[in-house]
């Protein structure tokens, strides 16, 4: 056990530190270091068309991330011993290995990416407990038959898995048919595994969350997009909601399976307009 490694890694990667890159400026949000000029500035442009102002996106991307490890540390004390997180991005508090296998040792996660800069940093994630193991595969999630392949040399697909979506399914545009991809990766699954998703929306704060978008878009030379809630359901099809299904992020937080830790709920400061909501629809899907 304990067979930790990178599989079609190259660890040293060419980064281009004057264009803002989508890892880095989310590392900024969530008070990371390991981002540069470019990645805050266009955290700040996308900050400054927003009521909520920096702080509030910081607050928003913390929660992320709570969502995450509740999920996670849930599926655990439920049995799961298996771990498919893709799209993990830089490794910051409470990665999905550090959080599993506090609940159970023997828990196995493989961490899927595609990004050059998130290989960078694979090293860090790739500390297992000794009765668990972790891998590192750098693949792309366009790709779900060859990440499903990968991840078999470490996972076994006829017991339970959680896959996890978290904030990621935003960066694919419909032109790359994310559903389709969705479905790939479920079909490859037992029963009695689980999706994890989160995805941005409109949905609360309307054209001008659609801005905030389209600049962190022009920054980072990704393609963003929001979703509605019935188009973020469509992720889920086939699979029964664990209750309370699908909701905002914060709802989630609050009313989900999993008790609400300490950091649940990142306060925002007091200038930070009442009305902000955080932009992102939350689910927990089981496959029967």
């Amino acid at each position: 056990m304990g067979m930790n490694g990178v599989v079609n890694g190259d660890l040293d990667p060419v980064i281009n530190h004057t264009v803002a890159h989508a890892s880095r400026v989310y590392d900024y949000l969530l008070g990371g270091t390991d981002n540069f000029e470019a990645d805050r500035r266009a955290a700040v442009s996308m900050a400054e068309v927003l009521p909520g102002g920096l702080a509030a996106i910081q607050s928003n991307c913390r929660q992320n991330r709570v969502f995450l490890a509740q999920a996670v540390h849930w599926l655990a004390s439920q049995g799961v011993r298996q771990f498919l997180d893709i799209g993990p991005g830089i490794p910051t508090v409470n990665p999905t290995h550090q959080v599993a296998q506090r609940v159970a040792a023997d828990c196995r996660v493989v961490y899927v990416d595609r990004d050059p800069i998130v290989l960078a940093h694979a090293h860090e994630l790739l500390r297992s407990t000794p009765a668990g193991d972790v891998r590192f595969i750098q693949e792309d999630l366009r790709h779900p038959a060859q990440i499903l392949e990968k991840a078999a040399e470490l996972l076994d697909f006829d017991q339970p898995v959680a896959v996890l979506l978290v904030a990621i399914y935003h960066m694919l545009p419909d032109s790359q048919h994310p559903h389709r991809i969705n479905t790939a990766l479920l079909a490859g699954l037992s029963e009695g595994s689980f999706l994890v998703a989160s995805h941005l929306t409109a949905d609360f704060l309307g054209p001008v969350w659609d801005e905030a978008v389209r600049r962190l878009s022009e920054s980072t030379h990704e393609s963003f997009c929001n979703r509605t809630r019935e188009q973020f359901a469509g992720f889920f099809d086939g699979l029964e909601l664990v209750p309370p299904g699908i909701v905002p992020i914060d709802d989630w937080l609050r009313d989900g399976p999993e008790p609400p830790g300490p950091n649940a709920q990142p306060k925002l400061p007091e200038d930070v307009d009442p009305d902000w909501v955080n932009p992102l629809w939350a689910a927990v899907g089981y496959k029967p």
